[in-house]
């Protein structure tokens, strides 16, 4: 296929964004090149990179941005309740709700 041009036409159903890491010590396009190659290609081999979606701060491919990740950082977990208690709260609920029931059909 040496001198032959390939033209892909896109398909939004199968449109997808990845989340890439940034590494400070190298070009954005350089790693956005690198992780397609390695995490992308062998998976999709007729998947290509938009060139036409650039940063507007970097000019580079690729929207540059932050995800912080809140339940990795600030989750505390908190064990639920106690199964006896729970049902306690559920038979008082009903309990209630047959009372209000009572009331109101006679």
């Amino acid at each position: 296929m040496a001198g032959q041009i390939i033209e892909y036409q896109a398909d939004s159903e199968l449109r997808d964004y990845e989340n890439v890491s940034l590494d400070p010590s190298r070009a954005v396009n350089a790693v956005n090149e690198a992780y397609f190659i390695k995490e992308v290609q062998p998976h999709v081999p007729d998947a290509w990179i938009d060139a036409s979606k650039t940063d507007a701060k970097d000019q580079q491919v690729g929207i540059v941005g932050y995800e912080i990740p809140f339940n990795r950082h600030f989750y505390q977990y908190q064990p639920p309740r106690d199964l006896a208690e729970i049902d306690a709260d559920l038979d008082a609920v009903s309990a209630e709700i047959m009372k209000l029931l009572r009331e109101v059909h006679s």
